[in-house]
């Protein structure tokens, strides 16, 4: 018998227009050929990769009944997203993602007309879609809008507040929940399936709306019938809290299964009011090492597909900041009893695997809310522990007001350790940490400190955790210099800077990871270099003697320059009404896209060839001045 050849579909969809003139039942070959592309597109560049292939069939269904991009899919967060910029036109560059000029990690409104809003962070579809279907009402559009959103977004505090929102509010508006948290279990089979095929569809929609018509002029009999309906319905299905935020709940249905999404999507369609589809889908389906271990297959570098991830044999020179964080929690946490790790969903990326084994009493993962995870913090510190919050510089901005309102104000012993700090490379503009100096240090009460390597990243660490107030310990992402971590803790001076090397003439202040390229130019120089430390509160006594002895101050920051490190050395010299010349270097007022986080530094001009012209270029102003006037 000859076995059926299929012809290739992919190669000729470049947009869902594409994809819709195929027949349903070619569909399920589109999701295995688009499977194999990302292995092979993703296992060359890197990138996330388990959630695209957990959502493949979802996008397709989507793309395939919907009117993209007249229809609005919102993606949450956008790991998932991949699937989607393949059927959108961006097939061929997809080994460019996270590169450096290449596609965009996220959906991304600038990138194609198809990414409906630009997102990286989570739990923000459903309020966006929710707005883009106020925005068709009042302009009597019928569009559709849908919200595609994780069972980890669906975590924090925003989603809830969008769904209660949405009920409120009678949009007519889809949210899917992609729940990839288990795998497919037992009841989300034929009979489940079938179950949300009859929720969905016209008959029951028709029925559940005419009785209530009917028995609205009975009170008790209409309220026997929503008790009725909610326990017939909580027999089959976990919707019930998802009923009582107004949306009529759909499912759990496998995610995996064409006809069946396909079937729901167009029950869906022509069901008015906001309408919640809970997905069963399987992290990493379709590739068995990704389904085996999705956490390690959520964002890859590049692999050999055959082989799969294989842990690096070599030993890195220096340990990342992250493992020196990771470490010092452990020994501190034998040390100190009062000790609590608090992460918002960050386990593996904060480095705190280890500990969690080591101290499982003492870790808190929060899931996805910030928010929740600084005011949690502060109610520990009230009652005697010390709580440390470990996160990544752009999460810790969603919690801004908690740490204004509930540590700052009351003084509370928290200890941010701040990770990804500054440029992050790959995650682009939504995750790189370039704020954070500027919105810390007008807070009162809080010692911010910014360390240099990583030996200095412990010492921090330690020197914050003895204060009775709020402190911070911001670092980068990746490994420092290379410096000799020592296991030995000792407090440092607090708001103390140190001369790294001396000169004359010209004083480079310098904060955190700019101190070491800093330190070599300040060498070829003959200038003076000091590592600042502190941020907050400054060292005026050597900002002050410094000013002394050099015409030309420079600041170097791993920040924006507006309102950042180098803006709190202005303060003291206009406070002291010195009118030394004075410059300040950092990330420049436009968005650092993309790329590795040493294209990142190029382009801002914070590597050691940038940070070098942009002082030989200072030195340089005043002749060229006087130059000019003379001429």
């Amino acid at each position: 018998m000859n076995k059926e050849i299929n012809t290739p579909l992919l190669d000729n969809i470049d947009s869902p227009a594409d994809l819709r003139k195929l027949p349903e039942s070619k569909l399920d070959q589109v999701a295995d050929e688009i499977r194999e592309f990302l292995l092979y597109s993703v296992s060359r560049s890197g990138g996330h990769f388990a959630a695209s292939l957990g959502a493949t069939e979802l996008t397709i269904a989507l793309h395939y009944l919907y009117n993209t991009p007249d229809d609005r899919l919102v993606w949450d967060v956008g790991h998932q997203a991949y699937v989607h910029k393949i059927l959108t036109g961006r097939k061929e560059r997809l080994n460019t993602i996270r590169q450096w000029k290449g596609l965009a990690p996220f959906p991304k409104r600038d990138e194609s007309d198809y990414d409906a809003f630009g997102v990286g962070h989570s739990s923000t579809s459903i309020s966006a879609a929710l707005g883009m279907s106020t925005a068709a009402s009042r302009s009597g559009q019928k569009r559709k809008c849908v919200a595609i959103i994780g069972d980890g977004g669906l975590t924090a505090g925003m989603a809830f507040e969008a769904l209660n929102h949405a009920g409120a509010q009678h949009s007519d508006l889809l949210v899917i929940l992609n729940d990839n948290n288990m795998s497919i279990s037992p009841n989300v089979g034929a009979l489940s399936n079938r179950f949300a095929q009859l929720l969905s569809g016209k008959f029951y929609s028709s029925v559940r709306k005419s009785g209530k018509k009917v028995l609205s002029n009975i009170p008790a009999a209409l309220e026997i019938a929503k008790r009725t309906e909610e326990h017939v319905k909580g027999l089959i299905v976990p919707g019930t809290l998802f009923e009582e935020f107004g949306f009529n709940y759909i499912g759990p249905v496998d995610g995996h299964d064409l006809s069946v999404l396909i079937s729901m999507l167009k029950n869906i369609q022509k069901l008015e009011g906001p309408q919640f589809l809970h997905v069963i889908t399987k992290k990493g389906r379709g590739y068995a090492p990704a389904e085996d271990d999705p956490v390690k297959y959520h964002g890859v570098t590049p692999f050999d597909p055959k082989k799969g991830i294989i842990p690096s044999s070599k030993s890195l020179s220096s340990p990342s900041y992250s493992k020196v964080f990771g470490d010092w929690a452990c020994d501190i946490a034998k040390l100190d009893n009062r000790f609590a790790a608090i992460t918002p969903a960050m386990r593996e990326g904060s480095g705190l695997v280890r500990f969690e084994k080591e101290h499982p009493d003492k870790y808190f993962d929060v899931a996805i809310s910030e928010q929740h995870s600084v005011t949690v913090a502060a109610g520990m510190a009230c009652d005697g522990l010390k709580p440390v919050v470990a996160i990544y510089s752009t999460f810790l901005q969603r919690a801004y007001d908690q740490l204004i309102h509930d540590v700052a104000i009351q003084n509370l012993p928290v200890l941010f350790a701040i990770d990804r700090a500054g440029c992050v490379g790959a995650d682009g503009p939504t995750h790189n940490g370039v704020y954070d100096l500027t919105f810390m240090r007008c807070l009162p009460n809080i010692v911010l400190m910014t360390p240099s390597d990583e030996n200095e990243c412990r010492q921090m660490l330690y020197t914050g955790f003895q204060l009775n107030q709020p402190a911070a310990v911001r670092y980068p992402r990746g490994t420092g210099p290379g410096v000799k971590v020592l296991h030995e803790m000792t407090k440092l001076p607090i708001g103390k800077g140190e001369v790294r090397c001396k000169g004359k003439d010209i004083a480079i202040l310098a904060f955190g990871t700019m101190v070491e390229p800093c330190e070599r130019i300040g060498k070829e120089l003959n200038a003076t270099v000091i590592n600042m430390r502190f941020v907050k509160p400054i060292d005026e006594s050597l900002i002050l003697n410094i000013c002394e002895e050099h015409h030309l101050i420079i600041t170097v920051e791993e920040n924006v320059v507006q309102g950042g490190a180098g803006s709190a050395v202005n303060e003291v010299l206009a406070a002291y009404g010195i009118s030394q010349r004075i410059v300040n270097h950092g990330l420049p007022d436009r968005l650092i896209q993309h790329g590795t986080r040493d294209d990142m530094l190029r382009d801002a001009g914070l590597d050691y060839e940038g940070i070098h012209n942009f002082i030989m270029h200072k030195i340089s102003e005043p002749e060229k001045k006087k130059e000019q006037i003379n001429s």
